[in-house]
Parts: structure tokens; sequence; C-alpha cells
């Protein structure tokens, strides 16, 4: 009698073992891709963004120091960019045109803001955007029956508001404007914020300050690809 000896299957262990050591090697390449992803965000993206708002402290402490040798008194967030004109600066009660003295503030202040930054190379290359914000305060309008008159109606003469100074910028005729006046008016742009963004002091709304025009820059956001390209160097 004969004695078949039945032995393993030599190749279909090794392929398996190909396969497992496959798979582990693409997992490793997996971890090693998301903790350079991990650590690429936390330092590249943090690093630009601190970088970027350095450059907004930077720039709006120029823009308020000119305003100021000018004797035109803002409220400015240095941190943010924005730039703050109360509306009693610039309207009537519940009225969107500028008043005599609005249109007198505006002579004074537009000429020192725009050429502040729009003739220094430095920093109005790096603008993606000029914005006008118009707000109001929460109170009830008047002549609103319902809720939702109430907020339409201060939508509009937010954005209205925010609208008439763009027009008085884009109308102005000041020294230096023709020099930047194209690259000006593709970066204006124009918001209406109605009450979203009340003013709060001590726990409730203080609606003088609610009633505001915002000016903010905003700067092109370079931080990522600015990240990738470093990356790419150290790799």
């Amino acid at each position: 009698m004969k004695y078949i000896k039945y032995g393993t299957n030599q190749n279909s262990e090794d392929d398996s073992n190909v396969f497992w050591v496959t798979m582990s090697d693409l997992l490793l390449g997996l971890v090693v891709v998301f903790m350079v992803l991990f650590v690429f965000a936390i330092t590249g993206f943090t690093q630009n963004k601190i970088n970027e708002q350095e450059t907004q402290y930077q720039v709006t402490e120029k823009i308020v120091n000119e305003l100021k040798k000018n004797n035109i008194d803002v409220e400015a967030d240095k941190f943010s960019g924005r730039i703050k004109i109360s509306d009693l600066e610039l309207f009537e009660l519940n009225s969107w045109e500028l008043s005599p003295k609005g249109k007198a503030y505006m002579a004074k202040f537009v000429p020192v803001y725009l050429n502040t930054i729009m003739q220094d190379k430095k920093i109005s290359d790096n603008i993606s955007q000029i914005i006008i914000e118009g707000h109001t305060d929460s109170q009830t309008f008047a002549g609103a029956k319902s809720e939702e008159e109430k907020y339409y109606r201060n939508m509009e003469l937010s954005l209205r508001r925010a609208s008439s100074v763009a027009k008085y910028i884009v109308y102005s005729d000041f020294k230096g404007k023709n020099k930047y006046e194209k690259q000006l008016f593709k970066l204006l742009s124009v918001e209406g914020k109605g009450p979203s963004e009340p003013v709060i002091v001590n726990g409730k709304e203080d609606y003088s300050k609610s009633r505001r025009v915002e000016l903010k820059i905003m700067f092109k956001d370079k931080s990522v690809l600015d990240s990738i390209k470093n990356f790419n160097k150290k790799s």
C-alpha cells in the first residue's frame, strides 16, 4: 500500500504573506501621511493665521494713527481690522442718505483711509476685499407691524446705509485716488447686517453703538498655498 503524503501549498502561504506585508506597508504609509498632515495643520496653518492677524493689526494701527493725525475720531478693533463709524456721524434717524454732517465727515475720512492702504503697495497688493457693512440695533422699527417686517426693514436700512457710503467713495474726488481707482472698484463690496451683530456692553445691547457702519479689510488667504509650498520644499 502506498501512502500519499499531502503537504501544504507553499505557493498559497507565500501569496498570503505577500498580501499581509503589502497591507501593513499601506496602513503604515497612511498613518505616516495622517501624522504629517496633522503636524502640518497645527504648525503651518496656525503660524500663517498668526502672521495674518499680525498684519491685520499693523495695518489697522497704521490707519488709526493716520486718522488721528488728521483729527478724525473712529472706533477701531485692531485685531479684526474693523473701523467703526457711528450712524450719528453719518445719517439722520431712519434715513440712509448721508446727512450734511455725514458728507463733511466722509470728506475728511475717505481720503485718509483709502490713501493709507491703497498707496502702500505692500498692503494694497494683498487686499482681497474692502467690505462696507451696515448695522442697525434690534429695537422695533418704527411702523413695523410684525417681526418679519421689523427684520426686513432693519436689513434694508443697514444695506442702504452701507451702499450710501460706498456711493460716496465711488463718486468722491480727492488727491491720489486716480492712481488706484480701477483697483479700488474691484475691491469694494457692500453688506447689510441688520441687527444680527449687536454691540453688547455689560450684558446688554448698546443701541447707539449697534447702529453703525464698519469698514473692514480682507487680505488674500495665502495660508494654504504658502503652507503647501513650504511643505513641498521640506520634503
